[in-house]
């Protein structure tokens, strides 16, 4: 089966400033965390540090939803719901893609011997919605 894919309609969302990752916290609640992201074609990855609750949560239940509401015009968002996937990234090397999206070193947000990772977002569901539209 086909991953899905993000309409070209709501693509330019792939390219914003921030996005609400929710995980599943190990209360059973959701957990919902504003991050920084990059696109990696339709799908979305994230360097996060291993000391944070929202990798413990995925590391847990890789389900994870992405949010992206359209600063330009609020009635429209794209939500990515999907599996997390891990690599490691001993080096920085794709914390410093980030960082250079952001204008900042990631490594300024780490305390020593904190550890990074590249969290991958593989889309199980799409939804591109415009409420003014209807869809």
């Amino acid at each position: 089966m086909r991953a899905p894919t993000v309409p070209a309609s709501h693509t330019h969302l792939l390219d914003a400033a921030t996005a609400v990752l929710a995980t599943n916290g190990p209360d059973g609640r959701p957990q919902l965390t504003a991050v920084w992201f990059l696109r990696d074609g339709d799908r979305v990855r994230l360097s996060l540090s291993t000391d944070r609750q929202k990798v413990k949560n995925l590391r847990a239940d890789p389900a994870v939803n992405l949010f992206i509401l359209d600063p330009e015009v609020p009635t429209r968002y794209l939500e990515i719901r999907g599996d997390a996937t891990f690599e490691d990234d001993p080096g920085y090397v794709f914390a410093d893609q980030v960082g250079a999206k952001y204008g900042t070193d990631r490594r300024n947000f780490d305390t020593e011997g904190t550890r990074r990772v590249v969290v991958s977002i593989e889309p199980t569901r799409i939804n591109a919605v415009d409420m003014l539209a209807g869809h």
